[in-house]
């Protein structure tokens, strides 16, 4: 029941053999990994498919990363942050106002004041601006006062101290941009975890189908040899106690496989859990599916693969870039922090014309003349005197720079040595292999010798089943080893960073 499985580093650990096909990427319905999706589980109602046929890995992680809820949710993050820096652009968008007040009594115009405008901010912190103004009447404000025809202007306002080399709206574009970073790192960390989790609950499954069908030899073997030991009894080759001992053991180990075929159906109940279609609704694996064999090569990891894999997490690790994002806000913010123990000193100046916009009343020549004598000029000024609360915000915000700083330092540490902890285990998981593989071999001579000895009468029945139980055993034990070896891969290339996209 064992074959060999091609097991290369390259495709299991960095790009195949429990990668997962990226949901960020939306691929058309029933496509995934570069092939169609398996044909048992794509229409409604599912197929029956033939007897023995497999369910692989790779057929489960492009259900999970493709349709399950868990991923298509982490999905919705990168979208949620493109959405973030889109609003925070907003704040660039340009705006247009306009006002009339005017005032009529006992037939009497007393004034009419108008006034429309157009501004544009621009990313370096200066605001364009043009506009129309018209105030008439004998009661108008001689501040709005303009001719019949009215004032049109262009101008602008340039903050000189706060404000000039970043402001709030630079600011929240910045780190929108940081959150996309941020946002990206929680995908692929999400998907991760199920990614994990879908491949550990996969080998379970297929060692509960191992350990099922080693039993069920098992049972097949006790039933052959309690008809045998009951045909030899009525002939009065041995005592009729012998046949008891034959039928309890048998009973036995039916009472095992029991628990074991009752263990095959959770664990398939479990990896239906990952399944579901294209209409998001639950799927169930068919009775008739099988898993792939547990691995029956292990390989070495590569004496470079280490050093490789611990490079590797540090540049794609999910929590390391989303402590770096956070890191690339909090930079932001400290830079928009600082400028604000700056004073407040901005400069608005408005170039003047008489007459309706695109319709002067005179052409204007805007000679230094012109400019000299026809515009509006402000200038404000504001400055906290004491600044205590810009301090204190500064001093918060280089508080948790440095908090996160420590944090990134000691994930990095944990990522490091998570790594070579997976690592040690897979080392340690081949000589425990290799060292079961002759267990069995062992235990298989044993119960051989034991079956020759109780043919030739010079054993007993409790002997021989004491063999096959050491046997069955050694086997399972054997699966077992093999299953988390199996995981121990998918661990390893979680530690390093998981899906690579």
């Amino acid at each position: 029941m064992k074959r060999l499985l091609k097991l290369t580093l390259a495709g299991s650990l960095l790009a195949g053999g429990l990668a997962a096909p990226a949901a960020a990427q939306r691929p058309a319905a029933g496509q995934g990994l570069g092939r169609p999706l398996p044909a048992p589980l794509v229409a409604v109602p599912v197929a029956a498919p033939d007897s023995g046929q497999v369910f692989s890995l790779a057929d489960l992680l492009t259900y999970v990363t493709l349709r399950h809820p868990v991923a298509r949710q982490a999905a919705l993050l990168p979208e949620r942050a493109l959405q973030e820096v889109r609003f925070a652009r907003g704040l660039f968008d340009p705006a247009a106002t306009s006002k009339y007040y005017g005032k009529t009594f006992g037939g009497k115009e007393y004034f009419h004041d108008w006034d429309a405008s157009l501004r544009v901010p621009v990313w370096y912190g200066l605001d364009l601006k043009a506009g129309f103004e018209r105030g008439v009447g004998f009661s108008v404000n001689p501040e709005s006062k303009t001719s019949q025809p009215g004032l049109s202007y262009v101008g602008l306002s340039v903050p000189l101290g706060q404000g000039l080399l970043i402001d709030e709206r630079r600011a929240a574009v910045r780190q929108a941009r940081a959150l996309q970073g941020l946002a990206e790192a929680e995908r692929r960390g999400a998907l991760n975890k199920l990614v994990l989790q879908a491949a550990k609950d996969y080998w379970d499954w297929s060692l509960s189908y191992q350990r099922q069908a080693l039993l069920r030899q098992n049972v097949e073997l006790a039933d052959v040899r309690f008809r045998a030991v009951r045909e030899r009894v009525r002939l009065g080759d041995l005592a009729a106690i012998d046949s008891v001992e034959a039928l309890t053991e048998l009973q036995n180990r039916q009472a095992t496989l029991a628990q074991a075929q009752v263990q095959w159906q959770n664990a398939t109940l479990l990896l239906s859990n990952y399944l579901w279609d294209e209409q998001q609704q639950p799927r169930e694996l068919p009775a008739t599916v099988r898993p792939q064999v547990l691995p029956a090569a292990w390989p070495a990891l590569p004496p470079d693969s280490l050093v490789a894999l611990t490079e590797l997490a540090q540049q794609l690790h999910p929590e390391l870039q989303k402590s770096r994002a956070k890191l690339s806000q909090l930079g932001v913010e400290r830079r928009l922090l600082s400028n604000k123990l700056l004073p407040k000193l901005t400069l608005d100046y408005n170039l003047l014309q008489a007459g309706q916009p695109f319709n002067p009343e005179t052409g204007a020549s805007f000679n230094g003349s012109y400019l000299q004598n026809n515009y509006k000029l402000g200038v404000s000024f504001a400055y906290p005197l004491l600044l205590r609360q810009e301090r204190a915000k500064l001093q918060l915000n280089r508080l948790k720079l440095r908090e996160t700083e420590l944090d990134l330092q000691q994930d990095t540490r944990e990522i490091q040595t998570g790594v070579r902890t997976v690592a040690n285990d897979w080392a340690a998981l081949r000589e425990q292999l290799t060292l079961q593989e002759q267990v069995v071999r062992n235990a298989e001579r044993l119960r051989q010798g034991e079956q020759i000895r109780f043919e030739n009468g010079e054993s007993s029945i409790f002997l021989l089943n004491s063999r096959e139980a050491s046997l069955v055993s050694a086997r399972v034990k054997l699966a077992e080893l093999q299953a988390k070896y199996a995981q121990t891969q998918a661990m390893l290339r979680w530690a390093a960073g998981g899906v690579e996209e």
